[in-house]
């Protein structure tokens, strides 16, 4: 039996849940058994708590020798404790990881996180660059790649006429504490402007704010519906030089959510050359890859209808499988046909 386990989510309207939620429909569409609770959307964090360590509580008992149970990473606490407990039983894991707690927030070592990991059966890392860190520091499971996560939704992206000069859509977190880069690439913009959705943007600190329209706060699938913009940018940090802090250098590893609504706009992508995903969009002729926000300007202005036109064309392809959990489901039937056919693995130690 193939198998999952569910939990509470106090929302599903930030990137992290829309991403689980996702993987769990994906999952279930092919078949998976949920061995917790059902899914639930509780806001209140004391029963949140209780939902979900029941639900861990009750998967192990669910399963038997031979079931394959995927899990998503991270699960704080639990991790270790639901892998221990499916081994007892006889069941291998498969872990997909959404995020690498030793990065961004520090809330474990590199060693810690490793150790942790290495309870796995199978490894699903968000791309090759986070597959080959894992691998360097230690990992021992065997690994595939998920590409880019998906972004299931009805919802289709508006197809209009465009025509230069060219916008700049940006969505997430506007505050200029955490994005220092939007209130500085004014100064380096002529012909094109930004279309800004999320919250904390402060127009008074933003230099040459006249090329900034502030959104506000807009639901994904209105989002998608109804995108104003012609590229979706991927960039973070304090710098338009390079991607900088903890948020920035952890896109050289890691998969933003963001990118893949961005797609699901139907619009190319422009993002800072040494981020992992910056494979994928070249790879697929959907965006630029760029070293600096000061090579927008010239880039923009060189940029034929034509060329848009094709990278436009090939993003409404790579949106469509998105849509329909293309690159998990991938992922996770080549992991579960590895760990079915286990002569193709290294022994897990």
């Amino acid at each position: 039996m193939n198998c999952y386990i569910s939990k509470n989510y106090k929302n599903k309207t930030n990137a992290g849940n829309k991403a689980k939620t996702d993987i769990e429909q994906i999952i279930k569409d092919m078949g998976f058994k949920n061995v917790g609770l059902p899914q639930s959307t509780h806001h209140n964090k004391v029963l949140s708590f209780f939902i979900t360590l029941i639900g861990i509580l009750k998967a192990p008992f669910c399963l038997n020798k031979g079931d394959i149970l995927v899990m998503q990473y991270p699960l704080k606490k639990y991790f270790s404790f639901v892998c221990n407990m499916a081994h007892l039983r006889g069941a291998k894991v498969v872990t997909l990881i959404h995020d690498l707690g030793s990065f961004r927030r520090k809330a474990l070592t590199i060693k810690q996180e490793i150790k942790r990991l290495n309870h796995s059966d199978y490894i699903i890392a968000h791309n090759d660059k986070m597959r080959d860190w894992l691998l360097n520091n230690g990992i021992t499971a065997p690994l595939g790649t998920l590409e880019i996560f998906d972004y299931l939704s009805k919802t289709k992206a508006t197809r209009k006429e465009t025509n230069p000069p060219y916008n700049i859509l940006y969505a997430g977190g506007l505050n200029p504490r955490k994005n220092t880069f939007l209130y500085e690439i004014g100064e380096h913009i002529k012909s094109y402007g930004f279309n800004l959705y999320g919250n904390g943007f402060d127009a008074t600190k933003a230099k040459r704010k006249e090329h900034f329209k502030y959104m506000g706060f807009v639901k994904s699938d209105d989002l998608i519906a109804t995108a104003q913009g012609d590229f979706g940018l991927v960039w973070d940090g304090f710098s338009i030089s390079s991607c900088t802090g903890d948020f920035g250098e952890y896109l050289q590893y890691n998969n933003p959510h963001k990118t893949s609504l961005y797609i699901r706009c139907e619009l190319p992508v422009i993002i800072w050359r040494k981020a992992a995903l910056a494979d994928f969009i070249l790879k697929h002729n959907i965006g630029f890859a760029v070293d600096s926000l000061e090579e927008i300007e010239p880039l923009l202005a060189n940029l034929s209808k034509e060329r848009y036109e094709q990278m436009r064309h090939n993003t409404t392809i790579i949106s469509d499988k998105l849509a329909n959990g293309y690159f998990a489901r991938t992922a996770i039937s080549t992991a579960v046909s590895a760990l079915t056919n286990q002569e193709s693995l290294y022994p897990r130690e």
